[in-house]
């Protein structure tokens, strides 16, 4: 589970001093407009990307959070537009932005092999790999419980998958702030890419016999897989995942929705990691 020596790249975009020059990444994941409280104060906190713009509702209640937003904008010297709700309303793609949009750079893929390499605080690839969810409230939602969980790299396919449009971006909850995405242009060849870079692959399955909880997941890169919303893993992606197994259920109905399973499973994975450095004592 211990990537292979010779691929020890930096993961601001620059190739190794032999390896070959990398194409530069498409700006094609999205995240241009924010909304929702929490979200536009991640934005801000984070100061990862630029803001063009911050859209505040008139005449709202009090609120904290809304202070720390106009406090952080003036501070980032980000201009701040009080705006009447019908107005806001009418820029806003969710259905309660909470009376505040920031506008600001799309966040911008990095190369699949910069996720497969240990981060430069030395933590071992922990990646999420959302293999077709086109919900957007359930990719927000995993995302938020993936960051929550340590996750430090999601891989999304360019076709056939939710982006990070403003109801993703809200239901997130500020997590994309915190992630580095790879978009990549199928499943299957991304996780044989991943298997070559040393990152064990796990992918969920209902329908498994294999239990999560059996599984070693404490040291070394891991990815999980999670399928699309009403087919799961396809076929060709379950063959090349390391090993395919199900979240153990106890009632009546057959299968949990991919965002809780997603959640249970990035959560087991950290409960391990934790334990992992006093597992030899």
């Amino acid at each position: 589970m211990t990537p292979p020596r010779g691929r020890d790249r930096q993961r601001d975009g620059r190739s190794s001093q032999n390896g070959p020059p990398r194409r530069a990444p498409l700006p094609e994941l999205g995240g241009d407009q924010v909304e929702g409280r929490q979200s536009v104060l991640e934005l801000l906190s984070v100061g990862r990307r630029t803001v063009r713009k911050v859209m505040i509702a008139q005449d709202q209640d009090a609120s904290p959070l809304l202070d720390k937003i106009e406090e952080l904008a003036s501070r980032m010297r980000v201009p701040v537009e009080t705006v009447p709700f019908l107005r806001l309303d009418s820029i806003a793609r969710t259905e309660s932005p909470q009376g505040v949009i920031a506008q600001a750079r799309p966040l911008e893929p990095v190369a699949l092999e910069d996720l497969c390499v240990p981060t430069r605080k030395g933590v071992q690839p922990f990646l999420l790999v959302a293999a077709g969810i086109t919900d957007p409230r359930n990719l927000g939602a995993l995302l938020r419980s993936a960051e929550c969980a340590g996750v430090t790299g999601v891989v999304l396919p360019r076709h056939r998958s939710a982006r990070l449009s403003p109801t993703v971006t809200k239901t997130a909850a500020g997590a994309i702030e915190h992630l580095t995405f790879a978009v990549v242009g199928g499943i299957p060849a991304a996780l044989s890419t991943m298997t070559e870079l040393g990152v064990w692959s796990v992918g969920l399955a209902g329908e498994s016999t294999k239990s999560l909880y059996d599984l070693p997941l404490g040291e070394g890169p891991v990815a999980l897989v999670v399928g699309s919303e009403d087919k799961g893993l396809a076929p060709l992606v379950r063959r090349r995942c390391d090993a395919v197994v199900s979240i153990p259920q106890h009632g009546a109905l057959p299968s949990l929705n991919v965002g809780v399973a997603g959640a249970v499973a990035a959560f087991e994975v950290a409960r391990q990691r934790t334990k992992a450095p006093f597992s030899s004592n």
